[in-house]
């Protein structure tokens, strides 16, 4: 009986699973971001994860145990150096699953899965810098009636300043000759 087995299949053996699993994992750390199926996306983040959380503390003893999940120097490296520094406020939640249109061959559901620091889109520096200061809103669009009242008195001191353009002049129709 499967009682208390709460794992995807994923239609592979145990060391089919656990090497797909390990590929993965290493991928996603050496590029941030990775496209594959969502149930192995899922997967992933569950194999993921508790790896990620093991990086916040610098022993030989996580090292270890992370290496012998991921079997890449490069990779440990790479997560206990850079990624560990980007998710030390984190308290979990390292990883995003974004779903994109299903595959051509078999019309499997497919995704991006990425770290979530990593996303620029996302992320809190990457919106303050486009915006500037986020002005506080309400749901009807606005913070107060003080502010509209401000911003109208603003458009109309700048269209009293600006000078009127003259209207565009009209071409004139084509002689018989020139065509």
């Amino acid at each position: 009986m499967r009682h208390g087995r709460h794992v995807n299949q994923l239609s592979r053996t145990h060391a089919h699973r656990d090497a797909l699993m390990m590929n993965l994992a290493q991928a996603l750390i050496e590029r941030k971001r990775i496209t594959t199926t969502v149930a192995k996306a899922k997967e992933l983040r569950r194999y993921i994860e508790p790896l990620i959380t093991r990086a916040k503390s610098d022993t030989t003893h996580d090292r270890r145990i992370v290496f012998s999940y991921l079997n890449s120097k490069e990779a440990v490296q790479e997560l206990f150096g850079d990624i560990a520094e980007k998710i030390q406020d984190r308290p979990g939640g390292y990883t995003r699953i974004l779903r994109t249109a299903n595959r051509a061959g078999d019309n499997a559901d497919m995704c991006f899965i990425e770290l979530v620091d990593y996303n620029t889109t996302f992320t809190k520096e990457y919106k303050g810098k486009a915006a500037g200061e986020k002005k506080k809103r309400t749901r009807r669009g606005s913070s107060s009636a003080a502010a509209k009242k401000a911003e109208g008195t603003e458009a109309t001191e700048t269209q009293a300043t600006t000078k009127e353009k003259p209207a565009p002049k009209k071409k004139a129709a084509p002689k018989k000759d020139d065509l």
